[in-house]
């Protein structure tokens, strides 16, 4: 039986953090305050990083430590779901980063550690179509029900419709795509602020998606699954809400990682609802959420080799 979750992650240990340029282009969440230096806000995001390991450690959870590199720079490394993903399959993506500083985080060291956890592991290489400025950014793009073969994306320059379609081909998946649009209509940069799916329950801010035929395409799939649909607010979204991943602890305990501030957004019925079916881990990242405008799952990469 395929599995939704794993109980083995990768996170970076970030050697550099801070306020990035390039992808708050598009990405609402980040913010710019300069109330604090840039080696204060790496000292704390290291700090938050440090103690969201320790917390999943206590939990049950492997966690693969990477070190970043101090030289090139790489504000965003702490995200390595973006640029990289792992499959029961046996292989390992790679996916073509939007902004070019972040392309610098793909490192053939740990592909190499990774691709040593499997003597059959393959590599797929989607990041040549950055030549083309085509882009589709991991698990931060795609929202995977590894059990039913289906991916969900909304539509977005980080997430193109026609790499999307040839993934979900040649992966054999169903694709679900959709447009996700803020309070002001701006597209969301990535589907996994507003979506994620666990074994036995998703969680969606289904007023994201306006058009109607839309939403009800993404609900009616979701419901042929038999998962449990929990909706999220637009308001929660700008918490994380959204950004939520599985895992798996101690006792093969199915674990719901989320940041102190989206579980302080969820209401005591979506908590009760979300309960049923998980037990919830939050930890505050209030450094990572600001500046780098990604949150708890962003930080996370699953190993399934």
């Amino acid at each position: 039986m395929k599995k939704q979750s794993t109980n083995k992650i990768m996170m970076v240990r970030p050697a550099h953090f801070g306020f990035n340029p390039q992808t708050a282009e598009d990405n609402a969440f980040q913010v710019n305050d300069q109330s604090m230096s840039i080696d204060e806000i790496a000292t704390a995001a290291r700090r938050e990083f440090d103690h969201m390991v320790s917390g999943l450690r206590d939990r049950g959870v492997e966690v693969l430590v990477i070190d970043d590199t101090a030289d090139p720079v790489k504000y965003d490394a702490v995200f390595p779901n973006n640029w990289i993903s792992t499959h029961a399959t046996g292989h390992i993506v790679l996916y073509p980063m939007y902004a070019p500083v972040r392309r610098l985080e793909r490192r053939s060291d740990i592909i190499d550690q990774l691709n040593s956890l499997s003597p059959e592991a393959q590599i797929v290489d989607y990041s040549d179509s950055e030549e083309s400025d085509v882009y589709v950014e991991g698990t931060g793009a795609m929202i995977l029900d590894r059990q039913h073969d289906i991916i969900y994306a909304c539509v977005s320059e980080r997430s193109h419709q026609s790499l999307l379609e040839r993934i979900a081909e040649e992966w054999q998946y169903d694709l679900v795509t959709f447009d996700a649009v803020d309070v002001e209509g701006t597209p969301y940069y990535h589907t996994n602020v507003i979506m994620a799916v666990g074994t036995d329950m998703v969680v969606l801010c289904t007023e994201c998606i306006e058009d109607a035929s839309q939403r009800k395409k993404v609900v009616e799939k979701i419901k042929s699954t038999g998962k449990e649909l929990i909706e999220i607010s637009r308001d929660q979204v700008l918490q994380f809400a959204g950004n939520m991943l599985e895992v798996r602890g101690e006792n093969d305990q199915a674990i719901l990682v989320m940041s102190e501030a989206a579980f302080q957004s969820l209401t005591p019925s979506q908590i009760s609802k979300i309960s049923e079916f998980v037990e919830i881990f939050s930890v505050p990242l209030p450094i990572i959420e600001r500046y780098g405008g990604g949150s708890a799952r962003c930080m996370m990469a699953e190993i399934f080799l």
